[in-house]
């Protein structure tokens, strides 16, 4: 198992489509949302996905394609 820290940045499109919960249906991850701002307008999610490498490396890029923009996040960031 390992834990990758990513943030997911929604287009207007995407904002209310439940992307998070179906990664988590879709391909055997466990998400957790560390920090977030939602508007009608943007959007933007960091994540711990905790997961075979594999399986969320397979699962981002089934974001990416969806058309959530994804980054790499380093560091505590609940701490800031």
């Amino acid at each position: 198992m390992v834990t990758k820290r990513v943030k997911f940045t929604f287009p207007p499109g995407l904002i209310t489509e439940p992307v998070i919960y179906r990664l988590g249906q879709k391909f055997r991850v466990v998400t957790n949302i560390r920090r977030a701002d939602v508007r009608a307008d943007m959007g933007w999610v960091v994540l711990e996905i905790d997961g075979e490498a594999g399986e969320i490396e397979r699962g981002l890029k089934w974001v990416r394609e969806v058309g959530v923009r994804v980054d790499p996040v380093s560091g505590d960031v609940v701490e800031g």
